[in-house]
Formats: C-alpha cells, structure tokens, sequence
C-alpha cells in the first residue's frame, strides 16, 4: 500500500537522524498593548515581482518552532545565507546562531516588527508565529493575542511593505462538518479549537488583504509534521513526533491518542519543499490564496508498528488526553 510504504520511509529516514535537544517556541505571557495605526481605507498596495537574477530578502517569525530552522536552511541554500533572516523571541542553540542571520522579534511589538522589515529591506515574510492547538486550549487568551493580534501586525507591515507574505494554516481549521475523503479547498469550515479558530481567521484575512490592498498572501493548510530536529510544539499530532525521540532516548513511549485515530501526516521536507514551491508560483498561477496539501494518513498503532520494525524494543501505551482526543476525532483530511 502507498500509506504503508510512505510511513516506512519516514521511519527509516526519521530513525536515522539523531533526535536534537532543539527546543520549541514557547511565547510567555506579557501585558498586550495596542499597535498605534490604521490602514487608510482608501490605500492601494501591491505585491513585488523578482526577476530570476534576483533574491528575495527573507524574514521568519517564530523561527525557533518546528519547521522554522529547517526552513531558513532550505531557503539560505538557495537564496544565500545573509538573505534569510531567522527570529524569535527565545535565544537560539548555538548551532542555529551560528548558522546565519538571527535576530530578536516580537510579533505583538508593531513597531519592532516594522523596523525589522524596513532596516533589512524584507521582501518575503514567512509567519510561523502560533499556539497550536493542545497550547492554545491551555491558554485561550494568549493563543487569541498571538494567532490574532500577531497576525493583524503581520498583514498590516506586509501590505505597507509590499512584502510576499506565507502563512501556514492548518487542517485545524476544518470541524466535524466538514466534507471529508477528499476534502475540497472551499468548504465548510467550523473548527472547535481557539487555534482553529485563529488560522480560519488568517486565511480570511489574507484573502481580504489580498483583494483590498493587492496584498501577495499566500497559504497552505499543513498536515501534522513529522521530524527528528526539532521537539514537539504542543498540536494534536505531536505524537508522531514524539514517538522517534523516546524510541530512541529510553525505548518507551506514552501516547495520548486512542490508537485507532487516523490523521495526515506530510515528512517535514516534503512540506517545506511545497512552502517554498508555492511562494515560487508566479502569481498569475495562483486561482486562490489557500491551498490544501496532503502526503499521507495513519493511525498512532501504524506508526508503532513501523517504528518497532526499526526499534524492537520500544514500549508502546496508551493514555488517552480527552482534549487532544476530541481534536484529533474530526482532523482527517482525505488525501484521495
């Protein structure tokens, strides 16, 4: 079966990188103010076009998360290493520092954030900036100050700037009515989730600025992303990270899905090599501002499965988290 083989291969090739001790992009909490400025309602934005002997200057919020470092890698690859500047608010591994431009932004900080962009003449924005799910249900104000707040800083600086701007969204955005097997582009979408919530929200409101400014937005609906490099991020498919990290730390590993539940899933360079594919797209091949993305689906006893094939001794339980649970019993998005 093409889902059987799909999974063995990111085993395979998950197993054999060595789990980091990277951590994730944990936003404290902190006194929200209010950004000072209005988009006049008669401005007129539009995106920048780049030649082919030309690079963008590039700038990723929340940089330090899951997909953020083995993004910035991807693009200084081929962009140059100056031109793709990583940030966060939290201090960088050594490794990372090292590794290229990093430097401190707060997405609640209109102001930082504005500097930022103008002082390194940004042209491509990727926002990966968020709270994701099991995160966000813990803390609903500041998941709503984040998701929210953040991304309207972000949409107001990238429309001012003429930036190409990427935000991921996620198949959390969809709820338990909608269509599945496969799921359309458009289509019903009432997620149950703040975080949810938040990336329906984005996906609005890029569109929005899009059609009101001219606005460059563009966005995909991630799967669950499996890695070795980095820790887990607090979403509902965490454990398909989780699994390879204490299968090989100490053989034992607790999961907090039932193990039937079935979710998509996408190895975290294919997904990076689709979020660099559609920034690329010329915009006249774009017919709409969110796309979905799909690789494969499995159950939490699948993956085991296949893990164990590579590590026999791995312990595998189940004790079942009735939020992360709920979530995930309505997160299938068809890929046929």
């Amino acid at each position: 079966m093409p889902i059987v083989r799909n999974v063995s291969r990111a085993v395979s090739q998950l197993l054999q990188s060595s789990a980091c001790g990277c951590g994730v992009s944990i936003v404290p909490v902190r006194c929200i103010g209010i950004s000072p400025r209005q988009v006049a309602s008669d401005a007129s934005f539009h995106s920048v076009s780049f030649s082919e002997s030309d690079h963008p200057r590039v700038l990723i919020t929340g940089g330090l998360g899951q997909l953020g470092v083995g993004l910035a890698k991807l693009l200084r690859k081929r962009f140059g290493k100056n031109n793709v500047i990583l940030s966060d608010i939290r201090k960088p591994a050594d490794h990372v520092f090292y590794s290229g431009p990093f430097i401190y932004s707060d997405i609640l900080d209109y102001k930082n954030l504005r500097e930022i962009v103008v002082n390194n003449r940004i042209t491509w924005l990727f926002h990966y900036s968020a709270l994701l799910s099991a995160v966000g249900e813990a803390n609903v104000p500041l998941a709503r100050a984040v998701n929210i707040t953040g991304l309207h800083n972000v949409l107001d600086i990238a429309a001012e700037h003429n930036l190409r701007l990427f935000v991921p969204s996620t198949i959390g955005a969809f709820g338990p009515t909608s269509p599945r097997d496969p799921t359309p582009d458009l289509c019903i979408q009432r997620p149950r989730t703040i975080y949810g919530v938040s990336k329906v929200h984005a996906e609005l409101m890029g569109e929005y600025y899009h059609y009101r400014y001219g606005l460059d937005f563009r966005c995909l609906r991630y799967p669950g992303i499996i890695s070795a490099d980095s820790q887990p991020g607090g979403g509902t498919t965490d454990y398909a990270v989780q699994i390879f990290h204490d299968a090989i730390k100490n053989g034992k590993f607790e999961c907090n899905l039932k193990p039937d539940t079935r979710l998509p899933m996408m190895y975290i360079d294919d997904c990076l090599k689709a979020t660099l594919e559609v920034m690329e797209a010329p915009a006249e091949a774009l017919s709409m501002r969110t796309y979905n993305i799909s690789a494969m689906s499995f159950t939490p006893e699948e993956l085991a499965q296949e893990v164990q094939k590579h590590v026999p001794e791995l312990q595998v339980t189940y004790n079942v988290d009735a939020v992360r649970q709920a979530i995930g019993g309505y997160l299938f998005l068809g890929s046929g």
